[in-house]
């Protein structure tokens, strides 16, 4: 009767160890957000005093997680800053047009919803089969740009996360021929808008246990979340292998991009070649111009991918 009576007692204390060890894990994912959300804004310079930042809502997960850590940060942060949600409704079959409104109304942030029927358009012009993202980017980008100023908005708030950032800089090197990705401020064509990626730092992992604690209302995507042989698809599944079999790869990918050496590259617009010569001053930094090459070292050094990996 007294080990019922103790394993009745332990049970409930169990559970709240469990609780309590959920809410601090929670907690400290919030906190990381926060952190690496406030230094990519730091670090770029994203956001200013006096702005209006118009946050781009989809319904996925990464900008849910977008709006939610800008509204925390701008209760803290030395400076002052709008925030406005923004989410073109694409008149996708099924779309649930009511639970945007009501999660923006109940979160108290002012938002602007845009109906534009751009789904009949990139279903008509693109063959079935094919992919519609190319097209699709371009109407939305076109129309936000002219809610941004309707609505004067200073900066255009993406929710691209960094495994985006890494997807976009393989399939530019893999498919395109050149070595560029997202950047995280950037300048559009016309000159007019400032677009920002805040989230240009966080894992997608970790953009997606946040979307679960915080059970964010997602909406799915009928365009291109229904294409399963997207190339961009294909390139996230190699890095979560890479990732998987070599713990820590991706991480040194993702810096690199922010470590790049021009004179090392084959970019003449980049480096002046042609003017090279010798000057017999020394480097500082000592001999770089043979360093060693990774495929130099062994395979099983954790600084290294074997080419059968790739």
């Amino acid at each position: 009767m007294s080990e019922v009576l103790t394993a009745l007692t332990a049970a409930p204390a169990a559970t709240a160890r469990q609780s309590e060890k959920v809410a601090l894990e929670n907690n400290k994912l919030h906190k990381r957000l926060c952190r690496l959300v406030g230094q990519a804004i730091g670090d770029f310079n994203m956001i200013e005093e006096g702005d209006k930042v118009m946050v781009c809502l989809s319904g996925g997960k990464d900008s849910y997680a977008l709006l939610d850590i800008l509204m925390t940060l701008r209760e803290r942060a030395p400076i002052n800053f709008d925030i406005i949600a923004v989410n073109l409704d694409q008149k996708q079959p099924n779309f649930p047009a009511d639970i945007l409104p009501a999660y923006l109304t109940k979160l108290g942030v002012a938002f602007h919803i845009e109906n534009q029927d751009t789904y009949s358009i990139v279903k008509r012009l693109i063959p079935e089969g094919k992919t519609t993202c190319s097209l699709c980017s371009r109407l939305r980008r076109g129309i936000l740009y002219r809610v941004a100023d309707e609505l004067g908005a200073t900066k255009i708030a993406l929710g691209h996360h960094r495994d985006d950032i890494l997807e976009t800089f393989f399939l530019n090197m893999f498919f395109g021929g050149k070595l560029k990705s997202m950047p995280a401020k950037l300048q559009s064509d016309d000159g007019r808008h400032i677009v920002i990626r805040p989230m240009a730092y966080v894992k997608e992992a970790d953009s997606e246990r946040y979307a679960e604690v915080k059970g964010f209302p997602i909406i799915p995507c009928d365009l291109c979340g229904s294409q399963e042989n997207l190339q961009r698809k294909q390139i996230k599944n190699l890095m979560r292998e890479w990732d998987k079999k070599f713990p820590g790869r991706v991480d040194s990918i993702f810096s690199a991009l922010s470590n790049v050496a021009p004179s090392h590259l084959l970019d003449r617009n980049l480096f002046s070649f042609t003017d090279l010569k010798t000057d017999g001053v020394a480097n500082p930094l000592g001999d770089i111009a043979f360093d060693d090459e990774p495929c130099s070292t062994p395979t099983t050094f954790p600084g290294t991918i074997p080419l059968q990996a790739i």
